[in-house]
């Protein structure tokens, strides 16, 4: 059987250089290392990436085609991304990645909090990058989706 690892996660953004100041001080503090930052081209694709390396995960940031300017999407429409979350060890990492996301160009969507309606112990925050995607930072025990047998 497969083990479900995401390997990489490309998104579409608007402006390649904003985008890539934000996630140049975003990044490092999900534990990215800036130096393994990659970039690449394909002309005939009007295609621009950067792409961000960790060992557990990718992330590219990639141009929007010129025909898509005026393309408006809601995180609710089919086919978009909703948020993207990442799982920090405790309430206390949590508590930490947030006073530094909030010392770089992120919108604040939720400080950290319970979100009880999740689990008793479900413990994020939430914010938006440049580009207006969401993000959750979260910590909270799995085992409820492993009943002891």
């Amino acid at each position: 059987m497969m083990l479900p690892i995401i390997d990489h996660i490309h998104i579409t953004v608007s402006d390649l250089k904003r985008a890539e100041k934000f996630y140049d001080e975003l990044l490092p503090i999900l534990g990215f290392d800036i130096s393994l930052k990659e970039f690449g081209s394909v002309p005939e694709h009007d295609y621009e990436i950067i792409e961000y390396h960790h060992r557990c995960l990718s992330i590219g940031i990639v141009s929007q085609r010129k025909e898509y300017v005026d393309d408006k999407r809601s995180r609710r429409r089919a086919g978009s991304l909703h948020h993207l979350a990442f799982q920090a060890k405790n309430q206390d990492e949590v508590d930490s990645i947030y006073e530094q996301v909030k010392g770089i160009d992120a919108t604040i969507v939720h400080k950290p909090q319970y979100y009880l309606e999740y689990c008793s112990d479900y413990y994020a925050f939430f914010f938006k990058d440049s580009e207006g995607i969401e993000y959750e930072i979260v910590s909270f025990a799995r085992q409820h989706y492993f009943p002891k047998k």
